[in-house]
């Protein structure tokens, strides 16, 4: 299940964004301060190209997933996520939780966005996220793939996407 978040979700938002696995796995891994959370917040919640989404499982929120650059024009849009790693695993949820997520991504991108396409980075040594996109009907798009630095070391950057059928 996906909600729009509220001010009340913004530090747990800001926790589960600082993990260390989530931080390790991004494009840009600085700490997340909570001056700059909340001037993220700021920018975020009033632009309407930018959506900020909880998801919840078994009960629990647990997540975010983020629609950024959406033009209602062209029915596109990039997404990402991330989860409550350390609350999913005590739970023994983390796997079934990152599954659901997507699905309901994929719902929310087609359904209530009414996007034609979306996608999104993931860094190529991610092997298990880029599975399970390809899982979900993602596809890499190769004239979209990047190197960068980060953390002083060059990074392969992937992008996928997955487009409406109908």
């Amino acid at each position: 299940m996906l909600r729009e978040a509220r001010e009340s979700d913004v530090e747990t938002i800001r926790r589960w964004r600082n993990h260390p696995k989530t931080r390790g796995a991004s494009i840009w891994t600085a700490y997340i301060t909570p001056e700059g959370h909340l001037q993220w917040w700021a920018k975020v919640r009033c632009d309407p190209a930018r959506r900020v989404l909880i998801f919840a499982y078994g009960g629990h929120d647990c997540g975010v997933v983020t629609f950024n650059d959406h033009d209602p024009a062209a029915g596109t849009a990039e997404w990402g996520f991330f989860l409550d790693v350390d609350g999913l695993r005590e739970r023994g949820e983390l796997l079934p939780a990152w599954m659901e997520l997507e699905r309901s991504a994929v719902d929310y991108a087609f359904g209530e966005m009414g996007l034609r396409s979306f996608g999104g980075r993931t860094l190529a040594w991610n092997k298990p996220v880029l599975a399970l996109h390809k899982r979900f009907g993602f596809v890499e798009v190769t004239a979209r793939r990047y190197t960068t630095q980060i953390d002083g070391r060059e990074q392969l950057v992937v992008w996928t996407e997955k487009s409406r059928t109908t």
